[in-house]
């Protein structure tokens, strides 16, 4: 697990609830910097209204369509990367330096909360882990809730784009065709077979794509499988592929960050986001659909 000193994550990105409130509770050193990302994909208002009722203490929280996403194009999927600066000036306003260990959470499983880690690190910002089983985890374990809104920082974050590594779709088609990436899709089987799609307007997968569940990364209880059980996983996935030819999509670049979390856990960093995912593909009539 993760070792904090002062305030640093040093290790695993991932955090548990015992760490957590730990350091929150030790006095003479630089707290963490605590995001509630919840939210509702249906419901976008959702997210915030449950903050307001009740949070980890000192958190801020981090809206996917306001603060984590740039606003929808023409040809984008439906959650753009957000713009460098913009990020900029929401990672400063919540008082993250260089050193400043962030922790995120959200409902449970950390699906959302993977997007605020992806983008840390994705702006040279490494030291961000995620709450293990998310509030679900924090509340069952009987700590406290608050409902006070934390004042914005005045810090200068001064990160750069890039760190992480991404393609377009037109890369994913070329990489396709002369098998040099295994693309993995991390929605439900059942969307990805095209049975149910119920927020985007065509049903189906990219052709060539491999199915990995996100949930699959996880427990029961909604903790993270032990990362040999995840290098087992990604392994097979993978079909014993370089981390580095791995490029994960979803329905719209969110969830995918999940299953690049699971491999950091794994030890083989390295894939790829295809941040449009799903949900960009299906925009251009040229582009090939799978079901099944």
């Amino acid at each position: 697990m993760v070792q904090v000193n002062g305030g640093r994550a040093d290790l695993s990105p991932l955090v548990s609830v015992d760490e957590l409130a730990g350091v929150m509770q030790r006095p003479g050193t630089p707290g963490p910097v605590v995001v509630d990302c919840r939210f509702n994909l249906l419901k976008p208002e959702a997210g915030r209204a449950a903050w307001a009722e009740g949070h980890i203490p000192g958190a801020f929280y981090a809206d996917l369509d306001r603060d984590l996403s740039a606003p929808r194009s023409a040809g984008s999927g439906r959650h753009p990367l957000p713009d460098p600066g913009q990020l900029r000036t929401l990672f400063g306003g919540f008082g993250i330096r260089p050193g400043t260990l962030v922790v995120a959470y959200d409902e449970g499983g950390g699906s959302l909360a993977a997007r605020l880690w992806w983008l840390l690190r994705w702006m040279g910002h490494r030291s961000v882990a995620l709450l293990d089983g998310g509030l679900a985890a924090w509340q069952k374990a009987g700590q406290p809730l608050s409902r006070d809104e934390p004042g914005l920082r005045q810090e200068r974050f001064e990160g750069q784009p890039g760190h992480m590594p991404t393609v377009d779709a037109t890369q994913v088609v070329s990489a396709l065709a002369r098998d040099g990436i295994r693309l993995l899709d991390v929605r439900a089987a059942e969307r990805f077979r095209g049975q149910v799609e119920p927020i985007d307007t065509v049903a189906g997968h990219v052709p060539g794509a491999v199915n990995a569940p996100f949930g699959d990364n996880l427990k029961a209880d909604g903790t993270f499988q032990p990362g040999e059980v995840l290098a087992r996983r990604y392994a097979d996935l993978g079909a014993g592929r370089d981390p580095r030819q791995l490029v994960f999509m979803c329905g719209s670049g969110v969830t995918a960050c999940h299953g690049l979390f699971a491999l950091e856990l794994a030890g083989m960093p390295g894939a790829a986001l295809y941040p449009g995912s799903w949900s960009e593909w299906i925009r251009s009539p040229d582009r090939p659909v799978a079901t099944g």
